[in-house]
C-alpha cells in the first residue's frame, strides 16, 4: 500500500446533497435515487471527511445493491459535486491505496457497481449540461446527466437519443462504461457509435481527450471499459434528427421460434427498431413463441401533428395502468410473480397479440423506448431474493440452434425465464464489445433464497452451451460469469490488450468493482499480476 502523503483539503463525502445544479443542469427530476422515483434525502447535511481523517475509517458506508437486488454490499460511498472534488477523492484514494469503483444511476443488474472493500464514487452530482448544440446535434454534458435529462433538453428541437437502453435512468457515463446497446444496434451500432469524445481522468491526476482522432486506443477501450481505466469527467453525443415525436410501431406474432426468427429477419432490412418479446414458458410446438414489435421514424410532413409532438409533455407515460397508479402496480404484480403467475400474464400477452398482427399505430419515443420505466419499483415485485438478468449473444449461423436449447434448458432444469427480450446485432470497433454479427436473448430470473445454487448450476450450463455456439455475455446484465467464462468468450489476446492499457494508465490498480474482482483473473487485473488486486466480493441479500 502506498504510504499517506501529506493531508490534502477536506473532501467531501456525501450521502446526499441540498445543493442545486445551474442553470444549465438538467431538470429538477433528476436528483440521485435509491430507486426509481425515490430521492435519497435530497436535503440532508454534507458528511465531510477532513483531512486529518481517512476515507478507509470515516467515508460513510452505504448499502448498495445491483438493479436486480440479487448482489449487494455495504460500501464506503463518495458523491463529489464536481470534477475538482472527484479528483480530490481520486487522489485521497489513491493515496490510501483504497480502490475505487464508479457507479451512476445503479441500473447494472449486478456487480458491476459495487465494491464492499473499496470506494464507490457516485457520479449522479456530476451533471451539468455544458454545451447543447441544435445546429449539429451534439450534447455536451458530464457525465452524470441521465438519458432523461438528454431527451428532455433535446427533443423540442427535433433531436432525440440515436441509442437507448430500455430505461431512461441510465446516464451517460454508465451508457459509455458499458457501451450500452437499444432496439436498433442492427441499424446503428451500441451507443458509443455516436459518442464524439469524452475526457477521461487518469488516476495520475492528467485529463485525456479521448476521440477517434486524439487518443483512439484509449477511446476504443473506455467505451465499453467497465469504469476500469478512468474517470469520465464529460461526454459528448450526436443525436438523431427527428421530425415528429412519434414512431409507426407494428405488431407481429411468432408461434415458435422458427416464425419469430423468420419474421425478424424479414422485417430487419425496412426497420428502424426491431424487438421481440419471448414466452419462455411455452414449450413443445410453441417453444420460442412471441411478439415483435416493429418502428419506423416518421418523415417530415407524415405525422399531422408533429411539431406539437415534439413537446416534452406529449412524451410522458401514462399515470395509471390497468386503472391503477403506476407508482403502486409493482404491489399488484408481487402477487403474480410466480411460475403459474407467469405462465399466465404470458398466455394472455400471447393471445391478445394475436388479432393485432400486422397493425400498426403511432406511439411516442418514451413510450417505446423506455419499457422499463412503465412500472416504477417493479424490480421489488421479485421479492427480497430479487433477480438476475444473463444476457447472451450469439453469431447469426448458430443463433437459432443455440437459443432453441437454452430455452429448452431452463425448462427442463425448472427455472424458466419470467422475461425473454430478442434483439438483432451487429458488430463494433470497440475492444471489450460483447457484440457479434448475430442474436442476444435476455432472460430474467427470479432468485430464490433456497434455489440459489441451484440457479447459478444452470446458469453454467447455459454458458458453457453459449461458448460452444462462439457467443458473447453484456457486463452490465451479468452477475454469475467466472474468469474462465470470460476468457474463452473475448478471448486471451482482447484481455491481454485491455490490461496492457489499464496498466499504462492505472499502474496502482486504482480502478476496480466486485464486477472485475468476480470475472478477471488477478493476474489479468492486477499490473503486478499479485493476488487479490481487485477486491470487492459481494454477498447475497440475508
Amino acid at each position: 500500500m502506498p504510504p499517506l502523503a501529506a493531508p490534502v483539503d477536506p473532501v467531501a463525502l456525501r450521502t446526499a446533497s441540498s445543493e442545486q445544479p445551474s442553470e444549465l443542469a438538467v431538470p429538477p427530476e433528476q436528483t440521485t435515487t435509491s430507486d426509481e422515483g425515490s430521492p435519497t434525502n435530497a436535503n440532508a447535511a454534507a458528511a465531510l471527511v477532513p483531512s486529518s481523517s481517512t476515507l478507509r475509517t470515516h467515508a460513510p458506508r452505504r448499502v448498495l445493491d445491483g438493479f436486480g437486488r440479487a448482489v449487494l454490499g455495504a460500501c464506503r460511498f463518495a458523491e463529489p459535486r464536481s470534477v475538482e472534488e472527484l479528483a480530490e477523492v481520486l487522489e485521497r484514494a489513491r493515496q490510501e491505496g483504497l480502490q475505487v469503483a464508479f457507479r451512476g444511476a445503479g441500473r447494472s443488474y449486478g456487480d458491476a457497481s459495487l465494491h464492499r472493500d473499496g470506494l464507490v464514487v457516485d457520479a449522479t452530482r456530476l451533471r451539468r449540461v455544458l454545451r447543447w448544440d441544435p445546429e449539429h446535434g451534439e450534447f455536451d454534458a458530464e457525465p452524470g446527466v441521465t438519458i432523461e435529462g438528454l431527451w428532455r433538453r433535446t427533443i423540442e428541437d427535433g433531436y432525440w437519443p440515436t441509442v437507448v437502453p430500455g430505461t431512461m435512468r441510465p446516464t451517460l457515463g454508465g451508457c459509455v462504461a458499458m457501451n450500452v446497446h437499444g432496439k436498433n444496434n442492427f441499424r446503428v451500432g451500441p451507443f458509443g457509435d455516436h459518442v464524439v469524445d469524452f475526457d477521461l481522468l487518469t488516476a495520475r491526476g492528467e485529463l485525456l481527450r479521448c476521440s477517434r482522432e486524439e487518443n483512439p486506443e484509449i477511446f476504443h477501450a473506455v467505451i465499453g471499459g467497465m469504469g476500469l481505466l478512468g474517470a469520465l469527467t464529460r461526454v459528448k453525443v450526436r443525436l438523431k434528427k427527428v421530425h415528429s415525436g412519434r414512431l409507426r410501431v407494428t405488431s407481429l406474432t411468432g408461434r415458435n421460434l422458427d416464425e419469430t426468427f423468420d419474421l425478424f429477419e424479414r422485417r430487419l432490412p425496412e426497420s428502424d427498431y426491431l424487438v421481440g418479446w419471448v414466452d419462455c414458458f411455452s414449450g413443445g410446438a410453441g417453444l420460442g413463441r412471441g411478439v415483435l414489435h416493429a418502428a419506423d421514424y416518421l418523415e417530415p410532413g407524415e405525422d399531422p401533428e408533429g411539431e406539437e409532438t415534439l413537446h416534452v409533455e406529449r412524451q410522458g407515460l401514462p399515470p395509471r395502468i390497468l386503472g391503477l397508479p403506476r407508482s403502486e402496480l409493482w404491489r399488484f404484480m408481487r402477487l403474480g410473480t410466480h411460475n403459474p403467475g407467469v405462465r399466465l400474464v404470458n398466455w394472455l400477452k400471447y393471445h391478445s397479440s394475436r388479432p393485432a398482427h400486422g397493425k400498426s399505430f403511432l406511439q411516442s419515443h418514451v413510450a417505446f423506448a423506455f419499457l422499463l420505466d412503465y412500472v416504477p419499483n417493479w424490480r421489488l415485485a421479485y421479492g427480497r431474493g430479487g433477480f438476475i438478468q444473463y444476457q447472451v449473444f450469439v453469431p447469426h449461423a448458430g443463433a437459432r440452434e443455440c437459443l432453441r436449447d437454452v430455452l429448452a434448458l431452463c425448462q427442463r432444469a425448472g427455472q424458466p425465464s419470467y422475461l425473454g427480450v430478442l434483439k438483432r446485432h451487429r458488430p463494433d470497433p470497440f475492444l471489450m464489445t460483447h457484440a457479434l454479427d448475430g442474436w442476444s436473448l435476455a432472460l430474467d430470473f427470479p432468485v430464490s433464497p433456497g434455489k440459489r445454487d441451484e440457479l447459478w448450476a444452470l446458469t453454467e450450463r447455459l454458458t458453457e452451451r453459449v461458448l460452444e455456439a462462439g457467443g458473447k455475455f453484456y457486463f452490465a446484465k451479468d452477475a454469475v460469469l467466472r474468469p474462465a467464462d470470460v476468457e474463452r468468450a473475448y478471448g486471451h489476446e482482447t484481455l491481454a490488450s485491455f490490461f496492457a492499457l489499464k496498466q499504462r494508465l492505472d499502474p496502482e490498480g486504482l480502478f476496480g468493482s466486485a464486477l472485475a474482482e468476480r470475472v478477471f483473473s488477478s493476474a489479468a487485473s492486477s499490473p503486478s499480476g499479485a493476488p487479490g488486486a481487485l477486491p470487492g466480493v459481494v454477498g447475497e441479500p440475508s
